[in-house]
């Protein structure tokens, strides 16, 4: 009796302490999810860096509300290091689904693969990657970078089809490695190359901050005495190249074109007292889509392997008509 007693007494602690350990034992599957009760995302975000990045924040956080997903929130303040350890994190904490817009597009693959062994759908939102690993991630949401770079490009080519010499652009780049940086570069590129009159004469990286757009446009106007255009990848820059070419006593939209990508309020604002020239519209509002995306990836629903999100171009006129109604 007493040997039979103390082997119940056994097998009931193993399962005290199996109920009251501090993690998921190996191979446990994520919880929460997937039959009806509410799901759990974490979320890496690049950073704060731009007006379109906290619209995208906010856009994600309240969807997350609306659709009952319990959000894990982490901004990585523009490093890739603070977003592998932020993946990595979500994975030790057994989350339904993992989202994230990375910083750059290489340097994934290992940790992309320890969510794909643990069993938790990945999803990337408004950035890509280069993996070579085969399904690490279910599905790409976000915007066409490359037609974005070209629509901005195509009306460079439309503006000055009768120029008659050529024609000066500088580029203020995103930040280096990043998605968007690489591919609205090579669409711009693509566009402009039908006339051999415009040609960029320099090209740098703001860090898709207003601040760095400001700091390059300075050192793009003392070292070039002819600009005629600037390409700006995003909103932020172009509105620290206004700052700049201001301050050299020129007027921005008017001695020196602008155009830009993103659509931002405070850009559109811009862009409607005729200070820059033509904006291509890089819609930051992926929350509600995310979350619908992110419940069908848990339930094992099948999903498109690309997202693509909506967007268009204002001229001067058509950014003054839609300002009222803008939602960011």
């Amino acid at each position: 009796m007493k040997k039979l007693f103390s082997a119940m007494l056994g097998i009931a602690t193993a399962g005290v302490l199996a109920a009251c350990g501090s993690g998921p034992a190996p191979g446990a599957a994520p919880g929460g999810g997937g039959e009806g009760g509410q799901i759990t995302m974490g979320f890496s975000q690049v950073g704060a860096e731009s007006g379109w990045r906290t619209a995208n924040t906010a856009s994600i956080q309240d969807a997350a509300k609306a659709a009952d997903v319990d959000l894990k929130f982490s901004d990585a303040n523009g490093k890739q290091e603070n977003q592998i350890s932020a993946i990595r994190s979500f994975i030790q904490q057994r989350v339904d689904v993992i989202a994230f817009s990375p910083v750059v597009r290489t340097g994934w693959d290992a940790v992309l693969l320890e969510a794909k062994n643990a069993g938790i759908p990945v999803i990337l939102t408004d950035r890509a990657v280069d993996t070579q690993e085969k399904d690490v991630y279910k599905t790409f949401l976000g915007a066409d970078f490359v037609r974005e770079g070209q629509w901005a490009g195509d009306w460079v080519v439309k503006q000055y089809a009768a120029a008659p010499g050529p024609v000066n652009i500088v580029q203020l780049e995103g930040t280096t490695g990043s998605d968007p940086a690489l591919e609205r570069s090579s669409g711009f590129a693509e566009a402009i190359s039908t006339n051999p009159n415009l040609t960029v004469i320099a090209s740098q990286t703001g860090d898709f901050t207003r601040s760095g757009g400001k700091q390059v446009m300075e050192a793009f106007l003392k070292a070039n005495p002819k600009i005629d255009l600037v390409f700006a990848q995003n909103d932020d820059m172009a509105l620290g190249a206004m700052e700049a070419i201001e301050a050299a006593g020129l007027k921005p939209g008017q001695d020196i074109k602008i155009v830009a990508i993103d659509a931002t309020r405070d850009g559109m604002q811009a862009l409607a007292d005729g200070k820059i020239n033509f904006i291509v519209e890089c819609n930051p509002l992926l929350g509600p889509e995310l979350m619908d995306l992110a419940k069908k990836v848990v339930a094992g629903d099948e999903v498109p392997a690309r997202v693509v999100t909506p967007d268009e171009t204002f001229d001067q006129a058509q950014a003054a008509a839609v300002l009222p109604e803008r939602k960011y």
